[in-house]
């Protein structure tokens, strides 16, 4: 394969994870603004850490929004009841940046990447897809009460040695009163095998117990899951994180509009994989480079598509309030998507 190793290993991560909570707060406001004002540009952070929640960043919009009562509202649907101080610093955007992007010129600098292979009909590695899989199962196992002990903090990893799973890694947050040994029996049986089967190493929670989760536990920030995000480190990564920003920012459009692509070229037959990627600086509505190949190293056309990002909005629907189901178990691979659509008539002709 053009971009796997022999072994390699692959990570997903529950909702309740502290980078994710702040990943799905950050859309959250995202969502917000756009359901008022569609031409929002908004970029949002989040900080949690023990008790405090701090929103930051640059916002411009005809929306009323107030920010606190959303962290709030997401924090607790994700499963968690503690108290939280609030801190928000969000202010409008910089006219700098915002002169450039009136013109429809690109919201930032950067180089994105989009991947597609056809290992699997989500046009994604079959373990990257399997170790979502084991982080939602998590959380439907706890959300059904199937295994009502379960915490909303959790981590999954799945090694691929030779094409074959050989260890699956599942650590999760459960209730101070529950056995290791009930623990570790019902997420082999009702977790690992119905979706990996018989795997040769099984890790359950090593350090042998986890009952602190989320913030309580550890400090979390928007952005510090690019991996899990998007290919699992099989793939380059130009560095931009996605949550909490508009599509205005190419580091999400433009990821988006390359993984797009990518799904196209492979399903139209031009390569087993297909690795896009394009790079842009802020202020200019033309990217620098686009660039195209397969796991043979051919070079693709990609002139029938547009890659300026008034088009990549255009075509992708990206003025809608999609965003907070994106932050949670990857951005690719969910039907409902629009990047995730198959391929289009005239492309195929």
């Amino acid at each position: 394969m053009m971009y796997k190793p022999s072994t390699y290993t692959v990570e997903s991560v529950t909702s309740g994870h502290p980078d994710k909570i702040c990943d799905q707060i950050s859309d959250a406001i995202l969502d917000a603004c756009l359901t008022q004002d569609p031409h929002s540009r908004v970029a949002v952070e989040t900080f949690g850490s023990h008790g405090l929640l701090v929103l930051g960043g640059e916002v411009s919009t005809n929306a009323v929004i107030d920010y606190e009562p959303i962290a709030r509202k997401v924090y607790k649907e994700i499963g968690y009841n503690d108290e939280l101080e609030i801190i928000c610093r969000i202010v409008e955007q910089s006219n700098d940046i915002a002169q450039g992007v009136d013109t429809g010129g690109a919201g930032d600098q950067g180089i994105m990447y989009g991947y597609a292979t056809n290992e699997t009909p989500e046009l994604l590695p079959d373990a990257l897809v399997k170790v979502h899989q084991l982080t939602q199962g998590l959380q439907k196992l706890r959300e059904i009460g199937e295994c009502s002990w379960l915490g909303p903090d959790g981590k999954a990893q799945i090694t691929v040695e030779n094409n074959v799973i050989t260890k699956v890694l599942v650590s999760t947050q459960h209730h101070k009163d529950v056995a290791q040994e009930r623990i570790h029996r019902e997420i082999k049986e009702k977790l690992i095998k119905p979706i990996v089967g018989d795997v040769k190493e099984i890790f359950i929670n090593p350090t042998g117990v986890f009952i602190q989760g989320g913030f309580q536990a550890d400090a979390g920030l928007t952005g510090r899951k690019i991996m899990v995000d998007t290919y699992g480190g099989l793939a380059p990564h130009g560095g931009g994180a996605f949550s909490g920003k508009d599509a205005t920012k190419v580091d999400r459009s433009a990821a988006y509009m390359a993984r797009y692509v990518a799904r196209q070229l492979v399903q139209k037959g031009l390569g087993k994989e297909v690795l896009v990627s394009v790079a842009y600086a802020i202020g200019k509505k033309d990217p620098l480079m686009v660039q195209a190949y397969n796991e043979k190293g051919e070079s693709l056309d990609t002139s029938d598509f547009d890659f300026t990002p008034t088009a990549i909005i255009e075509t992708l629907g990206l003025r809608n309030p999609i965003f907070q189901k994106t932050a949670c178990y990857g951005h690719f691979g969910k039907k409902e998507l629009s990047w995730e659509e198959t391929v289009k008539e005239k492309i195929l002709a």
